[in-house]
């Protein structure tokens, strides 16, 4: 446990402290270079009733220009061009990005890759992860394919179909991969093991990895939950970390190179400006959603915990407008169901009677009771905790009706669902089931 107290710690002129090892190991593409942002150039438009935008061409971006204040944080692709290293200036690059993949302004980091295209780099192919590059697959566990960009003509490939791992095909004509990907700061969350995979296949293929460092929703104070196990490693965990893991995607990184891929050619473009005890809405950042049922930086909080339910025949939500707050089935009697647990007095949480039909996902249009889960106050609130009474509470409440999801789930075809998201046996948490 003491690697994670590490956290805390800072060196000068250094990223936080990860590991013991890491500060025993130099680590010599990494540096936070201090900046201040100046507030972005914009447009002043007179509203009239027939008012046309500039071309997109005048504009810069897809989206009209707008003025932003300056937020706390500053991105690494707010200063992309600023921060890519001289030695790799005109090389052939891919790039790891999805919908959330913007810079403070809400322009698209592939904006930017095609402004600094033939001049800083040369952008030669996209990946996307789980849910695409555009966070079109809104349904869980859905693949997607391959395809050709309609506007840059180059390979836009699939890292959730047919390998979630970069072939050498794929790698063959590049000669770096930036990764820029919102990550929610939860363990069984697949953006970090999409980066991990790449990193190993990058160090197979000795190309280096430039990671554009993002704010962890959650801050990087607060833990929670078990450690994976080694054997329970599966595409939802394929690192030992605890299910709140209180790291931006940045320090994963870092932590993969150290304890796994030590060849692995690393360079972490830093923030400015970021707190450990930030969440997400202290950054001044805009929010997009990194995925279609993480619509708001709460909504991350409250998966650390109720995401169990997928394991789960208990709706989580999918399908609401409130998904991972609204929980339940057609069979769970609301009143009883929040009576048990409001008894429990968890910290920092309220259970409201709900009735919900989800458009899609489990019990897809038919009535479900249940609860919605409220936060009351986030700092004691404590998500895995949560989770792990609720479904307790479900069990003892409906123990004929209630059932663990079985295998196949996020590639795994042996282990519960339930083990692979814990990382460990279930009996830990729950019991043994009844005979």
């Amino acid at each position: 446990m003491l690697i994670w107290l590490a956290l805390s710690l800072r060196v000068p002129g250094r990223p936080p402290c990860l590991h013991q090892k890491t500060r025993q190991k130099k680590v010599t593409d990494l540096g936070l270079a201090s900046h201040n942002p100046t507030k972005p150039q914009a447009f002043s438009w007179s509203l009239k009733r027939n008012m046309k935008l500039p071309p997109s061409s005048q504009r810069g971006s897809t989206c009209a220009t707008r003025s932003y204040p300056t937020p706390k944080v500053t991105l690494p692709v707010d200063r992309l061009a600023e921060l890519w290293p001289r030695r790799f200036r005109g090389a052939r690059i891919g790039a790891l990005l999805h919908a959330a993949s913007i810079d403070s302004r809400l322009h698209p980091t592939l904006d930017t890759l095609e402004a600094g295209n033939g001049r800083l780099w040369s952008l030669t192919a996209l990946f996307g992860p789980q849910h695409g590059l555009y966070g079109h697959t809104q349904e869980n566990m859905i693949e997607w394919q391959d395809f050709v960009h309609p506007r840059l003509g180059i390979p836009v490939y699939s890292l959730y179909g047919a390998t979630r791992k970069p072939t050498p095909s794929m790698l063959q004509d590049l000669d770096i991969l930036l990764v820029d990907l919102q990550e929610i700061g939860v363990r069984y969350y697949t953006y970090l093991w999409t980066l991990y995979l790449c990193m190993e296949a990058c160090q197979e293929a000795q190309i280096p990895v430039v990671v554009c460092d993002r704010p962890n929703p959650l801050g990087g104070v607060v833990v929670e939950g078990p450690i994976l196990q080694e054997a329970y490693r599966s595409f939802v965990g394929l690192h030992p970390l605890p299910i709140r893991h209180g790291k931006t995607i940045g320090e994963l990184s870092v932590l993969f190179r150290v304890e796994a891929f030590p060849e692995c050619r690393l360079v972490v473009l830093p923030m400015s400006g970021w707190k450990r005890t930030y969440w997400f809405e202290d950054t001044g950042i805009p929010w997009v959603p990194p995925s279609p049922n993480i619509p708001w930086p709460q909504t991350a909080l409250v998966y650390t915990g109720m995401a169990l339910l997928e394991a789960t025949n208990i709706s989580e939500g999918r399908g609401t407008t409130r998904p991972f707050e609204f929980f339940g089935s057609p069979w769970i009697d609301p009143h009883d169901l929040c009576q048990a647990l409001n008894a429990k007095k968890l910290p920092g949480v309220y259970f409201r009677e709900a009735y919900f039909e989800p458009a899609f996902h489990k019990y897809a249009g038919k009535l479900c009771g249940g609860a919605q889960l409220h936060v009351l106050d986030r700092h004691s609130f404590k998500s895995f905790d949560t989770g792990i009474e609720v479904i307790n509470t479900i069990r003892q409440l409906y123990p004929e009706q209630f059932q663990w999801r079985l295998p196949a789930y996020e590639y795994e075809y042996q282990k519960l669902p339930i083990e692979i998201l814990l990382g460990g046996p279930k009996e830990a948490f729950f019991g043994p089931d009844p005979v």
